[in-house]
């Protein structure tokens, strides 16, 4: 089976042979073509069309010939919708024969969202190769562990060796560094020859800072009406219908073209849109659209804004727009309980941890417009209690909350087993699918630093500033201290983030894994069966203790799911009101019997399920 995304603009092989290259160039007065793969051809006139583009179909030019774009018949730059960069991304672009791949996963139609359990993974960092074909060779690993998504963090080309992935620039060609379009083609078939659902996180809020050349021909892209951390704002609605259609078409392109099953938008608090219909609007309809009937395609947020009403349901309870949101409130409340760190955002969460947590789990956000002291006074969040817990991703670490740290510490180096063993078994078996961060499942020590690997002036800016945003903290506030947060830069920083598989295959290591493959399984078994039409205004919390806690909730075929938890070092009071129904699992065996102890554990966790009347 063949696959092919035709797109407005970019290169594209002709069915009768030859190429057709198209440039939104609105600043530019001429451009042509450049074929840098036969130099001794002269630069090639682009007929300028309505509405700024630029345009020529070529004959006897086909896949692999490099190419660059000449503006006003001087700088020359590569193609913004570039399907492959194999020189990084001040070099030429390739024309790519997108129907060459032969799909051998035809009849494949994906998993429903209920049956989500997510894996985020960092392909240069993952496996020793660094590429789409060492990730292919460790998914045996992940189905066995019972995962059933992956989820790699973003792919399109970047600068340098190395990269998180955030400051990309081409957004629809594969780094090069992990290998050719057909590579990833090739590892998206081997995850669903195992059934297992491939996830990519897309950046649609700001371009990289290095390699980006659309300001030169097409400062429309850009508005200084908005400010993101990371570079110019998008111009979503500064009346440039291209500019919203450059990054649909790029939804369209890995989900139709790479047979994904989802995307994930990255920090979409940051995409700014005062249109009449939101961009994320446009996107997801356009997605629902183009999604043939019968084949499961998943869109998921992060905000962190708790933006509740971009994850509607319709009247069958099917999501209208997004599936899911990262819940990064979970992650807060969670990593206080274990760490009892209290600066930054934490400290919203620092008061009460017990109750933000049982909030979140029952209501999906714990900030649903209450004042966020962290945030200097402002209102946080919109009501989500009407929303399936199912609309929430819950997570113990991902790639933000591990490397947005000075040192990229994972929860194994500032808490106890004991308490991410407790907190896990909450997390992997709440209704909310459950998102893992490569090598969690053994407990991997590795850090996971912000690394890059820009040019030297921008590497010692982003060096610099990376130092004076931790200035902030009291134990970054010496100069001296802060000399020894990693340079991003370094070979050093990215080799620490490299996994150690062999630690997979440690007595430690292995019971870690059958552990969460024994709560994977049970999620399987008792828990995805029951979430199919499970709504909202379904769960109820309650804090009996400083630190204990008991949520309820009802699942979508009446049977009701309860967690009582300790989630502290010190024993608690069993809860006032004895759990009923079949218990399904619990850290320590006797809080599980019919009479239960005196008094609970530390760290003790417990979920019962009471069938359906």
């Amino acid at each position: 089976m063949r696959r092919m995304h035709r797109m407005p603009f970019g290169a594209e092989p002709l069915a009768e042979g030859g190429t057709r290259f198209r440039l939104w160039a609105p600043a530019a007065r001429s451009v042509d073509l450049c074929l840098e793969s036969e130099p001794q051809r002269a630069l090639l006139a682009m007929a300028p069309r309505e509405g700024g583009w630029f345009e020529l179909a070529l004959a006897g030019v086909g896949p692999g010939a490099r190419y660059r774009f000449a503006i006003d018949g001087a700088r020359r730059v590569p193609d913004p919708a570039s399907r492959f960069q194999p020189d990084d991304v001040h070099g030429a672009s390739e024309v790519v024969d997108s129907h060459a791949f032969d799909w051998p996963d035809g009849g494949w139609r994906g998993r429903a969202w209920e049956e989500a359990v997510l894996y985020e993974l960092h392909v240069g960092a993952f496996t020793a190769e660094g590429t789409f074909g060492g990730v292919a060779r460790r998914l045996d690993h992940l189905t066995a562990l019972g995962v059933t998504a992956v989820e790699l963090m973003p792919v399109g080309e970047w600068p340098g060796r190395r990269n998180w992935g955030y400051d990309g620039v081409y957004p629809f060609a594969p780094d090069s560094r992990y290998g050719r379009p057909d590579a990833l083609k090739a590892l998206v078939a081997a995850a669903h020859k195992r059934e297992l659902m491939v996830f990519l996180d897309v950046v649609y809020n700001h371009f990289g800072p290095e390699g980006n050349y659309l300001h030169l021909y097409a400062p429309q892209f850009f508005t200084d009406r908005y400010k993101t951390p990371w570079g110019a704002a998008i111009n979503f609605d500064g009346g440039e219908p291209t500019v919203r259609d450059f990054f649909v078409q790029n939804a369209l392109y890995w989900l139709e073209e790479f047979n994904l099953d989802g995307l994930r938008l990255d920090a979409v608090h940051a995409i700014f849109d005062a249109s009449e219909k939101h961009i994320l609007v446009e996107l997801a309809e356009a997605v629902r659209a183009r999604t043939p009937e019968g084949r499961h395609v998943h869109l998921v947020l992060e905000n962190d804004d708790n933006i509740a009403r971009f994850l509607a349901r319709d009247e069958l309870g099917r999501p209208r727009w997004y599936a899911a949101q990262w819940n990064d409130d979970i992650h807060h409340a969670c990593h206080v309980l274990a760490s009892g760190e209290a600066a930054g955002y934490y400290a919203d969460y620092a008061d009460d941890p017990a109750a933000r947590l049982g909030r979140a789990l029952a209501e999906g956000f714990a900030y649903q417009g209450e004042v966020s002291a962290y945030r200097g006074g402002r209102r946080r969040g919109e009501p989500s209690a009407h929303l399936p817990p199912t609309a929430f991703v819950a997570f113990l670490q991902n790639h933000d909350q591990v490397g947005n740290r000075a040192f990229g510490e994972r929860i194994e180096s500032l808490a106890s087993a004991e308490a991410v063993r407790a907190l896990a078994a909450i997390l992997l078996l709440a209704p909310s699918p459950p998102l893992l961060f490569m090598g969690e499942e053994w407990g991997a020590r590795e850090p996971f630093p912000f690394f890059c690997d820009f040019g030297a002036e921008l590497a010692c800016a982003v060096r610099d500033g990376r130092r004076r945003e931790f200035a902030r903290f009291p134990q970054f506030q010496d100069a001296a201290a802060r000399e020894h947060i990693p340079d991003p830069n370094a070979d050093t920083t990215f080799e620490a983030a490299l996994l150690d598989w062999s630690a997979a295959a440690t007595v430690a290591g292995r019971e870690r894994r059958q552990f969460f493959a024994r709560l994977l399984a049970l999620r399987r078994n008792e828990i995805v069966p029951r979430l199919a039409g499970i709504g909202g205004h379904r769960g109820t919390y309650a804090r009996y203790g400083p630190r204990a806690l008991s949520v309820t909730g009802r699942l979508g075929d009446g049977a009701a799911l309860r967690l009582v938890a300790n989630l502290g070092p010190d024993p608690a009071a069993p809860p006032p009101d004895p759990p009923e129904g079949k218990p399904i699992f619990a850290t320590h065996p006797e809080i599980a019997s019919a009479q239960g102890p005196a008094s609970w554990p530390g760290w003790s966790v417990a979920w019962f399920l009471v069938a359906p009347q």
